[in-house]
C-alpha cells in the first residue's frame, strides 16, 4: 500500500479536502505529527537549527535590555504530548468530569497529540530567566501587571517579529481555539509552511492510537471543529 492509499484508509475518520493549502516545502509526514526523527539542536529543549540561530540573536538583543530569554519548552514528541494529554485526562476524570467535558477542559491550553505545533521544532515557551521561577511558570498573570515576566512580554511584543518570532495565541477576541498564551512564540519562516504541509497531507488523520485516553470521543465532527478553531485558530500572520 502506498502513502496515498494509507492516508485514505487510516482510521477512516478525517478528511479536509476542502482546505486549499499546498506545502511550500517537502516536510516528512511523521515529523509533522511528532513521530519522526527530526534533526534538532540543544539538549534540554531541542529545536530546529534555524530556529536556534534566530533565538540566539533575539536573546542577545534582549540581554541589552536586562531580559534573559529562557526557554522552558520547545520540541515535543508525539509520545511526550500523549503523556501530557493522558495525565490531564486522568486528573480531570478523578475530579468528576466525564466524556467531552474532559476533552474540552484539556484543549483550553493543551493539544491533542499529533496536532501540537511543538512537534515541529519551531515553537518556544519562554520566561525571563532573570526573574523568579517559582511554582507554575506559564500563567498569564505572571506576564502582566506586577508579574515577574511582564517586562519580557512587552519587549517580545515590540521586538520578537524582527527576529521572525510570532505569538500564535493572542488576546484577539475574534480568535478561536486555545486560550491566550503570552509565553508561546513560533518561528514563522518554518512554521508557516509546516502548517500548510500538515493540512495538505491530512496528517491529523493519523493522530489516534490505542493508548490515547478518550480517543473514542474524537470523532470526525469534533476533529473538523478542532482543526478550524484550534489548529487554525492562530494569529493571521502565521497562516
Amino acid at each position: 500500500m502506498n502513502r496515498s492509499e494509507f492516508l485514505s484508509t487510516a482510521l477512516g475518520l478525517f478528511a479536509f479536502s476542502n482546505i486549499d493549502a499546498k506545502p511550500l516545502r517537502n516536510f516528512d509526514l511523521l515529523l509533522l505529527i511528532g513521530k519522526g526523527n527530526p534533526q534538532m539542536v540543544g539538549n534540554s529543549h531541542p529545536m530546529l537549527p534555524e530556529v536556534a540561530i534566530a533565538l540566539k540573536k533575539m536573546t542577545q538583543a534582549a540581554e541589552n535590555e536586562g531580559i534573559q530569554i529562557k526557554v522552558v519548552s520547545a520540541y515535543r514528541s508525539y509520545d511526550r504530548q500523549k503523556a501530557i494529554w493522558n495525565k490531564k485526562f486522568s486528573r480531570f476524570e478523578k475530579q468528576g468530569l466525564k466524556g467531552m467535558d474532559i476533552v474540552n477542559q484539556i484543549i483550553k491550553y493543551s493539544t491533542i497529540p499529533g496536532t501540537s505545533r511543538h512537534h515541529w521544532g519551531t515553537e518556544i515557551d519562554i520566561i525571563d530567566g532573570s526573574q523568579s521561577a517559582e511554582g507554575d511558570l506559564l500563567l498569564k498573570e505572571k506576564f502582566h501587571g506586577n508579574g515577574p515576566y511582564n517586562k519580557l512580554r512587552t519587549w517580545m511584543e515590540t521586538n520578537a517579529n524582527n527576529f521572525g518570532f510570532i505569538k500564535p495565541y493572542t488576546q484577539d477576541p475574534e480568535r478561536k481555539g486555545f486560550l491566550y498564551e503570552p509565553w508561546h512564540y513560533s518561528y514563522a519562516n518554518l512554521s508557516k509552511p509546516m502548517l500548510k504541509a500538515y493540512i495538505d497531507q491530512d496528517a491529523i488523520a493519523l493522530i489516534k492510537d490505542n493508548d490515547l485516553l478518550g480517543a473514542e470521543l474524537l470523532d470526525s465532527k469534533f476533529i473538523n471543529t478542532y482543526l478550524k478553531n484550534h489548529v487554525l485558530g492562530i494569529d493571521s500572520d502565521l497562516l
